[in-house]
């Protein structure tokens, strides 16, 4: 199973078009900057994002999250092929 940076219902997207979720909920919640790549989703269906934006609300930190194309699969083996 894919560790997940940050827990996200994919199909929640708010008025901005991105997917969103709290900052609060991250496992380490110093990675999730804007502009960082990060794994989003649940441990079952996971998905390479780009952090948006954070923006600060009455009830947490909320995050938005751009989905990037591609499999998680896609993404290890380019890594494998740049020597990573």
């Amino acid at each position: 199973m894919t560790r997940v940076d940050i827990p996200a219902d994919l199909n929640g997207e708010d008025e901005t078009g991105f997917v969103w979720t709290f900052l609060d909920e991250a496992a380490d919640p110093s990675l999730i900057v804007p502009g960082e790549i990060v794994i989003a989703g649940s441990p079952l269906t996971p998905v390479v994002c780009e952090v948006v934006d954070l923006i600060d609300k009455t009830g947490g930190t909320v995050v938005h999250l751009r989905i990037l194309p591609g499999t998680i699969e896609q993404y290890r083996r380019l890594l494998l092929r740049a020597g990573s």
